[in-house]
């Protein structure tokens, strides 16, 4: 059907005829509500004569709007106007990646920028369950902002397929046309899709997975590069055949200034075993990128022998650019090389019942290169320290390291040092072989610490500290660092010795910029020099080399020990972890032997509501991302979210429930931890990393109409806003004290001040909730060495009144304050205790409300006043689970000469 100028379908007036194909009709249309322009689809009418095909398809299209990524043509709305369905979708500027073909093929560097883009674009989408199907170039539209995917997973929503066993091809020309060719039906052993595009598994009828947009997608790069079809027939039945069992032209022999690692990439995604083909878009937009980087330059990267690969997380594939899996993994670690080749790396993922710590610094290589020291909580939820062989399934759990981080190896590898943290902090170290702990000191919460080829040992005793530094036996301890104050510095951190034993290096806290400075020195003399800043500690590794991150990936520069510089350029060498709760923090370590240890984690979450019997109620339309940390505003209309944008980049994103919005009040290069909200709901307290790398309490405009206001307070270090009075006019902050942890203090929400104590006992006191009636404050602390709640009167702290006695932390007031509800240190089980008449609970009164099957972040989660609804922070399923990467013979990826 055609539609004129001016005709309405729901709120939108149709303006012009903008195309045809074989899903429908598309119109410019106008927004009559919004006042903005759209693209119109008017649907077939085969979707209208069938009820169950129009429902999955509007249930689908509802999914696919849900995906929110730069390079995806937003669909804003699914409608129906009499018998005509049609689809609202963003509006694009531009021309089809077809229309720019038929001028011929792409820069190599255009096809690298706009396929990385559509990779990206095709990793989210699979994460969120959704497969396009129709991957080619009229569905890809090239804008002033790069590459726009169109008809993102509604191949499948619309049922268009030729008839199941009908043996029909749909017609040529169609096929070619955008959107995807309509036909009825969405059984299982129907073809869907465009022929030059299809996997070898479409057109057998099988079902479609992620992989099988990678092959057309493969096929898209292929053109891009070369400005001619990878498959091409005089017929249809030759076209099938040369998908099925054919094998495209070199690129090269195409377009001669293809890079050989492009060629890799491209010859992978053409696999036809799926098997055989990347697992993953995200690991294909990896490799793209890889492709560009001067490391993988042919003069580098030699090829391997390749193999089938026959699940990612098992395989030992070579790093990115290869495209081709190796032998085996114990052939590449223990079998003898007397140069390297090409790097390679293997995905070690945990053992069967543990789940690996999310801190990059809780992992360690042995210097031999042959075993892992890391950290794991068991099914209890205890972390412990664990040594692992690379080459077994099993590793063992060292004794007495209950709590454990940040383990570092002796130079001889006979040796495990580590810290534990909590009531009894200290400093351990273990025989790798196993055997008995050998406390060596104690320490209040370490950042880190290295062993030296001298038998020293530099540890950074609390968060707040220089360096230490104690024999390797024990004994006496001395400072080895002294903090400057012309610098600003309150903390070093994570030390990492020079191969002479003498001189090391080391970072220091805050951040300057966008990053922390690395600092060069001497056991032997109090003089320091800076060397460079980045975004992450610096590690020194054989065969003279620093890493540390750099805009999200692990890269090396050489590092000249005499003269204590860095020279050269730096090479990447894999992805860091995003995510880290440190400040300046190692992310890599390395062996003797060219073998690198890197956490590799994807801690995304989405957003969930659970009733208080823990029934899922639903989620809110925001997409996944790296949240953390959630405040409700009392009347539950809006939350607070921290959002991660990189290890130095966090967001303040307030969340519109009615409107299903997420919008972000803060820079993603700026460091901005949310807090609490002010009663009124017009204010949240926020701690703020902005003026000179000193972290302050910050107020910010909830509407986000106006600038962040600075509250002074002190010049203590790791300040974090708590909760509000009820009247609005005080502010509960937790701070790190000089000689107790963390502690509780109340200052004046309106012009700051010194800070008061409000809880300042041993251990942590961290988060807090003052009752309703402005008489309580509850709060957790761990000074018995379990987190458990206790109460207070408010404001004068006195009256202190242990309540839980099961493990418990994070208190919340409920039911106008007749209730307290919070979360167990499992991490798992919510609680609550009645609070009746301003009479404090009887100690241990509490009750399990329900259990999570998932752990729960840290203040990852918030109740509603009425104690009816959890709002929660839920893992997204669809996100990788941690692992460990392994790079093997990382030195062949720098570029000599």
């Amino acid at each position: 059907m055609t539609l004129s100028p001016g005709t309405r379908l729901g709120p939108y007036e149709i303006l012009t005829p903008l195309g045809a194909g074989g899903m429908g009709e598309v119109y410019r249309a106008r927004d009559t509500r919004l006042g903005r322009d759209v693209a119109i689809k008017v649907l077939p009418q085969h979707l209208s004569a069938n009820s169950e095909v129009r429902a999955r398809f509007e249930r689908e299209a509802r999914t696919v709007s849900s995906l929110n990524h730069p390079h995806i043509c937003v669909l804003h709305d699914v409608g129906r106007e009499g018998d005509t369905d049609y689809l609202v979708m963003e509006l694009v500027e531009g021309e089809t990646l077809a229309m720019r073909l038929a001028k011929g093929a792409l820069p190599i560097s255009d096809a690298l920028r706009l396929g990385g883009e559509i990779a990206d674009a095709l990793d989210r989408a699979h994460r969120a369950g959704i497969v396009h199907r129709d991957l080619k170039p009229g569905n890809i539209m090239l804008t002033r902002s790069g590459a726009k995917l169109m008809d993102f997973g509604l191949a499948r929503a619309t049922g268009m397929a030729g008839a199941a066993g009908s043996g029909s091809i749909p017609n040529m020309a169609a096929l070619t046309q955008s959107p995807t060719v309509a036909q009825p039906l969405t059984a299982e052993g129907t073809i869907i899709g465009t022929f030059q595009y299809m996997a070898p598994e479409q057109l057998e009828g099988k079902e479609a997975d992620a992989r099988s947009d990678v092959w057309a997608f493969g096929c898209v790069l292929y053109e891009m590069v070369t400005g001619k079809r990878a498959f091409e027939g005089k017929s249809q039945a030759s076209l099938i055949s040369s998908i099925m069992s054919g094998e495209p032209p070199q690129m090269v022999t195409l377009a001669p200034l293809t890079p050989p690692a492009l060629e890799r990439v491209v010859r992978q995604c053409l696999a036809k075993d799926p098997e055989n083909r990347w697992q993953s878009a995200g690991d294909l937009k990896r490799a793209l990128e890889w492709s560009a980087d001067p490391a993988a330059s042919p003069s580098v990267i030699r090829d391997a022998a390749a193999r089938p690969r026959r699940g990612l997380r098992a395989s030992l594939v070579v790093a990115a650019v290869l495209g081709a899996a190796l032998a085996s993994a114990a052939w590449w670690l223990w079998s003898p090389r007397t140069a390297p080749t090409a790097a390679a790396v293997l995905d070690l993922p945990p053992t069967p019942g543990e789940a690996l710590s999310l801190g990059p610094a809780d992992v360690s290589i042995s210097p031999d290169g042959r075993e892992l020291a890391y950290v794991a909580s068991d099914s209890s939820d205890v972390k412990h320290l664990l040594v692992r062989a690379l080459d077994s399934h099993t590793a063992h759990v060292v004794p007495e390291s209950e709590n454990a981080d940040h383990p570092f190896w002796s130079p001889d590898g006979r040796w495990i040092g580590y810290f534990t943290n909590g009531e009894g902090a200290c400093l351990k170290k273990v025989p790798a072989a196993g055997g008995t702990p050998v406390k060596l000191c104690d320490v209040q919460w370490s950042r880190g610490g290295a062993w030296g080829k001298n038998g020293d040992i530099l540890f950074s005793p609390s968060p707040n500290s220089p360096l230490s530094r104690i024999s390797e036996n024990g004994g006496a301890i001395t400072v080895a660092t002294q903090l400057d104050s012309t610098r600003g510095e309150k903390s070093h951190r994570n030390p990492s010795f020079l191969p002479d034993g003498e001189h090391f290096i080391f970072s220091a806290v805050p951040a300057v910029e966008r990053g922390w400075t690395i600092f060069a020195a001497s056991l032997r003399s109090p003089t320091v020099k800076p060397i460079g800043s980045a975004l992450s500690a610096a590690t020194w590794v054989a065969p003279g080399y620093l890493l540390f991150d750099r805009d999200g990936r692990v890269v090396a520069q050489r590092f000249d020990a005499k003269k204590l510089a860095l020279v050269g350029d730096v090479t990447p060498i894999s992805y860091a972890t995003p995510l880290s709760q440190e400040d300046a923090t190692r992310i890599a370590t390395g062996s003797t032997n060219g073998r690198l240890a890197v956490l590799r984690s994807e801690p995304l979450r989405v957003l969930e509501w659970r009733s208080r019997t823990g029934a899922l109620l639903g989620h809110p339309q925001i997409p996944s991302a790296f949240y953390y940390e959630l405040r409700l505003t009392r009347d539950a209309q809006h939350a607070v979210l921290g959002r991660i944008a990189d290890r130095f980049g966090v967001q303040v994103v307030r969340v519109d429930f009615d409107r299903g919005l997420a919008t972000a009040l803060t820079d993603r290069r700026e460091y901005n931890d949310p807090g609490c909200w002010s009663p009124d709901g017009r204010t949240i307290a926020v701690s703020s990393v902005r003026q000179s790398g000193i972290e302050n309490i910050g107020l910010l405009p909830a509407d986000g109409t106006g600038p962040m206001r600075l509250l002074e307070t002190s010049n203590l270090q790791f300040k974090s806003p708590a909760c509000f009075s009820p009247d609005g006019k005080s502010l509960v902050i937790s701070q790190v004290a000089p000689t107790t942890g963390r502690d509780l203090f109340v200052v004046d929400s309106e012009h700051g001040g010194k800070p008061r104590v409000l809880a300042g006992d041993a251990g942590q006191q961290e988060t807090a909730s003052v009752s309703p009636d402005g008489q309580w404050v509850a709060y957790n602390s761990d000074e018995t060495g379990t987190s458990q709640v206790y109460l207070r009167r408010f404001p004068d702290g006195s009256d202190k009144i242990q309540i839980t006695r099961s493990g418990c932390t994070e208190p919340h007031w409920t039911h106008n304050g007749r209730e307290l509800v919070f979360i167990g240190n499992d991490r798992r089980s919510f609680f609550a205790v009645p609070f009746e008449g301003g009479r404090a609970p009887l100690p241990g009164a509490e009750r399990v409300l329900f259990r999570t099957p998932f752990d729960v972040d840290g203040n990852g989660w918030d109740v509603t006043a009425d104690g009816d609804r959890f709002f929660i922070l839920a893992p997204d399923a669809a996100a990788r689970a941690p692992s460990t990467t392994i790079v093997v013979d990382w030195t062949a990826m720098l570029t000599h000469g």
